[in-house]
């Protein structure tokens, strides 16, 4: 590693700390300034126990200026992870999600832009759903951009999305970085704005800069009691609480799964290899699998006979089908997912065993119900 000194915002978190473990055995110093919201690291906003002792933790908010200010000191390369994370909670947390997550880079990128540093490199985590729908293609047509489902669909059903020009059926198919952004949720729009924001200043200032689209990331260090996390860490919170996992629509959806191991390889990669300069990259494994499948892995796994309650409901925000096409990364930066998902899904299983999260996914629903957005 070329670059000795990392910030990592957002670092005491579940991705941030296994990439601080990285980046320690690889001989570099690391900071972290990480706010410590309370919906992820409890009540208390303790340091987390998993983080390493030798990670340097400023305990602030990247939207200080005062704070980040502080943070960029000496540092050679930045990885943005901090950011409000939830598509439903995003449709009615809207002004904090933005705060958070637009207005808050901006404050990072405005120190960048002031020159007084000495960072010459910027990695941001950006995110599939800045997509929205993944790519599909009709058997009869080729590929094709099916437009939203609507209310009608939703009541009679019908979860699958269809040609626009014929009305036939799509395959879901892999989803190339080409595919025209159309983010369904605030918290889609504001990890646009992420990434296009540090790519724009990135080339005005002259700061190699890299955007990581990250698929479904799950693993070891997720925060179970936050009801608006990864599916996995959901699925498994109400398990350990001998609760049905919720499942939206009719469990057919299906996503790109991702070990956090491959995720620190790619942003190792993005952080070493001058080809990633100025690109954006999809992280994932180019395999597809259904969110019931999740549930009833999870469930085996445990040791635990519940069955998923599937909801045949609708959340505002939601997409059917986004699988990552990974031929970019893989030829650009040598990047290879090295974690079968049966593998890492035994890795978290062992880790979640010993944990005792509090179940707030009803309460999330009940939320969303009331104001309206799920139908």
């Amino acid at each position: 590693m070329k670059m000795r000194r990392v910030l990592i915002t957002g670092g005491a978190g579940f991705i941030g700390s296994h990439l601080a473990d990285a980046l320690l055995a690889e001989g570099c110093r690391v900071r972290v300034l990480d706010a410590l919201v309370p919906q992820v690291h409890g009540p208390k906003r303790e340091r987390p126990a998993y983080l390493a002792s030798e990670v340097e933790l400023l305990v602030g908010d990247v939207g200080d200026a005062a704070a980040c200010r502080r943070a960029l000191e000496g540092i050679e390369a930045v990885v943005h992870f901090a950011a409000a994370v939830g598509v439903g909670q995003s449709m009615y947390e809207i002004a904090p999600y933005v705060a958070a997550n637009t207005q808050a880079t901006a404050t990072l990128l405005q120190i960048l832009s002031e020159r007084r540093h000495e960072v010459r490199k910027l990695v941001v985590a950006s995110s599939m759903s800045i997509y929205g729908e993944g790519a599909y293609r009709c058997p009869r047509c080729g590929p094709c951009a099916p437009p939203l489902r609507e209310a009608a669909q939703f009541e009679a059903k019908r979860w699958e999305l269809v040609c626009p020009s014929c009305g036939g059926a799509v395959d879901p198919v892999p989803t190339p970085e080409s595919k025209p952004l159309a983010p369904t949720s605030i918290y889609a729009i504001t990890k646009r704005d992420q990434e296009e924001m540090c790519l724009c200043i990135g080339r005005a200032y002259g700061i190699p800069t890299t955007a990581l689209r990250f698929f479904n990331v799950y693993g070891e260090r997720q925060a179970l009691s936050n009801p608006y996390t990864g599916v996995a860490a959901i699925f498994s919170a109400c398990l350990l609480n001998d609760q049905p996992p919720l499942i939206y629509e009719d469990g057919r959806q299906s996503r790109d799964f991702i070990h956090v191991s491959d995720i620190v390889q790619a942003v190792l990669l993005a952080l070493e290899r001058p080809e990633a300069d100025y690109r954006v990259f999809n992280v994932g494994t180019g395999l597809a699998t259904t969110v019931a499948e999740v549930a009833v892995l999870l469930a085996d796994s445990l040791g635990k006979r519940i069955p998923p309650r599937i909801l045949q409901t609708f959340r505002a925000g939601d997409i059917r089908h986004c699988v990552a096409d990974v031929t970019q990364i893989t030829t650009a930066l040598g990047f290879r997912p090295r974690t079968p998902f049966q593998e890492g899904m035994t890795r978290l299983v062992g880790w979640i065993k010993g944990q005792r999260p509090q179940e707030g996914t009803r309460e999330a629903d009940a939320i969303l119900r009331d104001r309206g957005l799920v139908k």
